[in-house]
């Protein structure tokens, strides 16, 4: 299991999805470019000492993504998804996919992922923060695949 990030604009928001990640001991990528220098210092400085307890990789672009995980399903989270995460089958070698803060993911990358998930909300909210999100759907994956 990966959580992947889709061009990802605040650090701390990084920050805390790589700790989420090694809390749940899941990998993490980076889909570049980010909204704010992506460097060791930067990320050590949010991800405090759990940026050693994660796999992290990096991509220059969505292709490269793409490439690099040939034969995994990508699980796009958005609110836009007809599928409630906790209906979901998670498997594995899934990754899971967050889009940017200030924008999603571009049709190009929504059009092209294997499934499109949500977690229900009220209607009266927009979204909940993308490391909140993330850190529910792993979790649910988790409570699946850890038995």
């Amino acid at each position: 299991m990966k959580l992947a990030l889709f061009q990802p604009d605040i650090p701390q928001n990084t920050g805390a999805m790589i700790r989420i990640c090694a809390c749940f001991d899941v990998g993490i990528d980076i889909i570049h470019p980010t909204g704010y220098v992506f460097n060791q210092k930067n990320i050590k400085q949010v991800a405090m000492d759990y940026l050693s307890s994660v796999s992290l990789n990096e991509h220059d672009s969505w292709n490269n993504y793409l490439e690099a995980n040939k034969g995994n399903r990508i699980i796009l989270l958005s609110t836009k998804g007809k599928i409630k995460y906790s209906d979901f089958n998670f498997k594995n070698s899934d990754s899971v996919l967050v889009g940017r803060e200030s924008a999603g993911v571009p049709n190009e990358v929504y059009n092209s992922v294997n499934e499109v998930i949500t977690i229900p909300m009220s209607q009266n909210a927009r979204s909940l923060n993308v490391a909140v999100s993330a850190g529910i759907v792993l979790a649910e994956a988790r409570r699946q695949l850890v038995k």
